[in-house]
C-alpha cells in the first residue's frame, strides 16, 4: 500500500500534515496475507473478462496456488453466476468473510451481498467507488498467494479508485479480434501506464471457433490481432483463446471449476512464472 493513508488514497490526495504517513491497517487487512495482487482489465465490455478472470484463478489454483477473486464490476457482477456460488457473504467482528467455491477460491461480489442475484444495483459513482474499497479494507481474504481483481469495463471512477487505492502488482490486459475492442484497451494500456503497476502482458479472447469435426480453426470475428496489438504496444502477447461454446454452458450452470483448456492452463502457468518474485506480504 502506499504511505498515504487508506482514506486520502481513496480520494486520491493526502495531507501529509493531518494523516500519518503510516497507513492504519483494518482488523481484516491484519488477518489477511496476500502476496499479489492483479487487475484483470480489458476498458471494453464483452470481451470475456470475466471468463478470463475466472479460467486464471481456476488454472492458478490448479498449479496450488490460494487464490482469490474481488469483483469489482458492481453495478454488472458475474464471477459469483460463473462459480455457482449462493452462500451470502458472512461477517464477524474482525470484518466480512468471502465465501469459498468448491475448488476453494474465495470470492467476494456485490451480488453475494444482496437478497436477490438479479436485483439491479442502483448507485452513484462515489457509492460504487466505496464499495469497492470496502471489498479491499473489509474482507479477510486469509492467506492468499493471488487476489484476481475483476475490472469493470472503462477508464472511470472504480478503475481510478482501484489504482490509486489498491497495491496492484500488475495487470492483465484483455481484448479480442475487433479493431474496436483494440482500439478501447489502448486506452485502457495508457491508462495503467499513468499509474505505477506494470502490465504483464495482453490475452486476447473468443481469436477463433475450433470445428469439432475437422479441427480447423475458424476465424468468426475476423483475422486475429492480438500479438500485433501486443508488439504495438510494447507489450508481451501471453495467448490466444477460442470461443467455446463448453465455456458458455458451464459458467451458467456454475462450474467453471470443471472447465479444461490446455491453452489457458499454458497461459496461466507463464503468467505465474512471469510474476511470481517478490512475493512479499503487501500488508507487512
Amino acid at each position: 500500500m502506499s504511505e498515504s493513508c487508506s482514506s486520502c488514497a481513496a480520494a486520491g490526495s493526502c495531507n501529509t500534515e493531518s494523516c500519518s504517513s503510516a497507513p492504519q491497517l483494518t482488523k481484516a487487512q491484519k488477518a489477511s496475507n496476500v502476496k499479489k495482487v492483479i487487475a484483470v482489465m480489458s476498458g471494453k465490455g464483452g470481451v470475456g473478462k470475466s471468463s478470463v478472470t475466472s479460467m486464471l484463478a481456476v488454472s492458478l489454483m490448479r498449479q496450488g496456488y490460494k487464490v482469490g477473486v474481488l469483483d469489482s464490476d458492481i453495478t454488472g457482477p458475474s464471477i459469483p453466476k460463473i462459480f455457482g456460488i449462493k452462500e451470502r457473504a458472512g461477517a464477524s467482528q474482525g470484518g466480512i468473510i468471502a465465501p469459498t467455491s468448491r475448488g476453494g477460491i474465495k470470492i467476494m461480489s456485490l451480488n453475494l451481498m444482496i437478497e436477490n442475484e438479479d436485483d439491479p444495483v442502483i448507485l452513484r459513482g462515489p457509492l460504487i467507488t466505496q464499495v469497492v474499497n470496502q471489498f479491499w479494507t473489509d474482507v479477510i481474504w486469509g492467506q492468499l498467494d493471488y487476489l484476481l481483481i475483476d475490472m469493470p469495463p472503462g477508464t472511470g471512477d472504480v478503475a481510478i479508485t482501484i489504482f490509486q487505492s489498491l497495491p496492484i502488482n500488475g495487470v492483465v490486459m484483455v481484448t479480442s479480434p475487433q479493431a474496436l475492442a483494440n482500439m478501447v484497451v489502448r486506452k485502457a494500456i495508457k491508462m495503467v501506464r499513468n499509474y505505477e503497476p506494470p502490465i504483464y502482458g495482453l490475452i486476447e479472447n473468443m481469436a477463433y471457433v475450433q470445428c469439432p469435426d475437422c479441427n480447423k480453426k475458424i476465424e468468426v470475428f475476423g483475422k486475429p490481432q492480438g500479438e500485433a496489438e501486443a508488439k504495438r504496444s510494447s507489450l508481451p502477447f501471453l495467448g490466444a483463446l477460442p470461443l467455446d461454446p463448453v465455456l458458455a454452458t458451464l459458467s451458467d450452470e456454475g462450474k467453471i471449476e470443471d472447465y479444461q483448456s490446455p491453452e489457458f492452463d499454458q497461459i496461466a502457468l507463464n503468467l505465474a512464472e512471469q510474476i511470481k518474485q517478490g512475493n512479499e506480504n503487501i500488508f507487512a
